[in-house]
């Protein structure tokens, strides 16, 4: 029995005594201590006065009264009482902090309490929650009421009542055992790898923690609220699916048979602040030179490409790329899940949709391709898609070399060499159309402009190169690195290459750039070192004009 639980014990048998010694409205009071409205009928009690059984006997009003000893005695008891039900609060109060702090890991004796609460509350909000998207505060202030109402109702410890309360608000209104990570600002991502063992990346690093769903049953659950409000599918015949939270942080999900151990999760947060370049300074993932660049870069209408690997972070760096487009151009957005989130006024989003197979036969399955064939017939200045895996290179690579210059999008690559010679000869392949090596390499030497390699090193995601696609070199795509990560050292470097043909696009629409930021480290030492000598020769002439002229004085 906690410490609670005892002393309301102690505070019924307490009452229980005074009501055989007390006069029949004291009894009255003390037994409804127990009670929610114990503490204010306590203080009604204490405010009235004691009955007077002698009219003729009341004391004058220049007179002080005198207390009788049952008086003194209802007085002190009533004190006495209203102070323990004060440290009771308290007590709870303390209680239902820590449980709110805590990570609830349910036994199964409580187990059949969420499950009866559950199963009430959800009966009781069915209409109110089926096919809404998101929970208005009223309505989610009105389910947590109902079930704290629930809760008080079972015959169980304080303690137990509120880890019931918290278990089943979680499973009604949040995502389960993962909302305490859902709020944690330092977690970047989430991996359910099986019900109970749950994984986050927080601050660049993989941990596992001890929070777990209660079953498999759960975990499928969590997965369908996601994905059911968004209008996707996830069942034996579709066990994949990709969505989105309403936040914008993106979701995969595998049931099996894809997964035959059991349902797993991924969600990769993604914070409704987006970072802009100054973030990426603050940050070290580059230098205001290479901020500088790729801005001007972007307003020149450069076509680009930013590649890595998975996780390096490729949607932000395009997002905040993106922010640079100038407002008065018509921008598309295409991606599997909504994440860009650019201010530009003239925005239009498309987003794919898959539809399930058998639930509406005359859905249209609405892919990445499809979505920029019809981009091409909507007047846009660009196009930006937020990821390419598969032959629709084809149509974004005809795009931006076709009236859509500026266009940008993000492909999977380990490096700026591995994209033109790999990655994308392969998703060439994907497409419908066949293509010689030496067609797709002109192809791509005459639509990209620029390559932006983006890597993860631990905590720190850095630009590892910024590249231009400067023509063909016999069959082969020419690149030329114009600034670099130096991996040993940490720091970032220009390599002393000008790209001619961003600067040549930057001169037509009157954009100005600093030549100096070209310059090689080498350049740069060599030009120090000939100021030094410089200074030191020019200070050698002044000591020796100085010298001369006090010869000429002696003499």
């Amino acid at each position: 029995m906690s410490l609670i639980d005892k002393r309301l014990q102690n505070a019924s048998i307490a009452s229980k005594s005074v009501e055989r010694s007390e006069p029949a409205h004291k009894s009255a009071y003390l037994h409804s201590a127990s009670s929610d409205d114990g503490r204010r009928a306590v203080k009604r009690e204490m405010k009235r006065k004691p009955p007077v059984r002698d009219r003729e006997a009341r004391p004058r009003k220049t007179e002080e009264p005198e207390l009788s000893k049952e008086e003194v005695m209802e007085s002190s008891d009533s004190s006495l009482l209203l102070e323990r039900l004060e440290t009771l609060e308290e007590e709870k109060r303390a209680i239902a902090e820590s449980v709110d702090k805590e990570i609830i890991r349910i036994t199964d004796d409580e187990r059949k309490y969420v499950d009866s609460v559950t199963s009430i509350i959800s009966e009781r909000f069915k209409q109110q929650v089926s096919g809404s998207s998101t929970m208005s505060k009223a309505l989610t202030d009105e389910i947590e009421k109902a079930i704290a109402i629930e809760c008080d109702r079972l015959p169980v410890l304080y303690e137990t009542q509120q880890r019931i309360k918290k278990t089943v608000i979680s499973q009604i209104i949040g995502l389960g055992p993962l909302d305490p990570y859902m709020a944690d600002p330092k977690v970047t991502e989430i991996i359910v790898q099986h019900w109970d063992h749950i994984c986050i990346e927080r601050e660049g690093k993989i941990h596992r923690v001890q929070a777990t769903f209660t079953d498999e049953k759960h975990l499928q659950t969590i997965i369908q609220r996601i994905v059911q409000p968004i209008g996707r599918q996830i069942n034996v015949s579709r066990p994949i699916v990709d969505a989105r939270l309403s936040d914008g942080s993106r979701v995969c999900a595998t049931i099996p048979p894809a997964s035959p151990d059991g349902a797993t999760l991924d969600i990769r947060r993604f914070f409704d602040i987006a970072l802009t370049g100054e973030d990426y300074i603050r940050l070290g993932s580059m230098t205001p030179d290479m901020l500088d660049f790729l801005r001007k870069a972007v307003q020149a209408k450069s076509s680009i490409i930013v590649s890595g690997g998975t996780g390096t972070g490729k949607t932000t760096l395009l997002n905040m790329l993106s922010g640079a487009i100038p407002e008065d151009e018509l921008i598309i957005t295409i991606e599997d899940s909504c994440e860009l989130k650019l201010e530009s006024p003239n925005v239009r989003r498309l987003e794919t949709r898959t539809i399930s197979s058998g639930k509406n036969d005359n859905a249209m399955n609405v892919d990445i391709r499809a979505l920029v064939k019809a981009s091409l017939r909507m007047r846009p200045d660009r196009i930006v898609v937020g990821e390419i895996r598969d032959g629709t290179i084809t149509d974004m690579v005809s795009a931006m070399s076709t009236g859509h210059e500026g266009s940008m999008c993000t492909v999977h690559a380990n490096s700026a060499v591995n994209l033109v010679n790999v990655r994308l000869p392969m998703l060439y392949s994907m497409a419908d159309a066949s293509f010689s090596e030496e067609s797709e390499a002109i192809q791509i030497a005459e639509a990209i402009d620029l390559i932006v390699q983006i890597k993860r090193y631990g905590k720190l995601r850095a630009i590892q190169s910024i590249t231009e696609v400067s023509g063909m070199e016999g069959t082969r795509v020419k690149l030329n690195d114009i600034f670099r990560f130096d991996e040993i050292n940490k720091e970032y470097y220009a390599t002393g290459y000008k790209p001619r043909k961003i600067l040549d696009r930057m001169l037509e629409k009157g954009i100005y750039i600093d030549p100096e930021i070209f310059k090689s480290r080498e350049m740069k030492k060599k030009e120090k070192l000939e100021s030094l000598d410089r200074s030191e020769k020019s200070a050698e002439k002044g000591q020796a004009g100085g010298g001369a002229k006090g010869t000429e004085g002696n003499e």
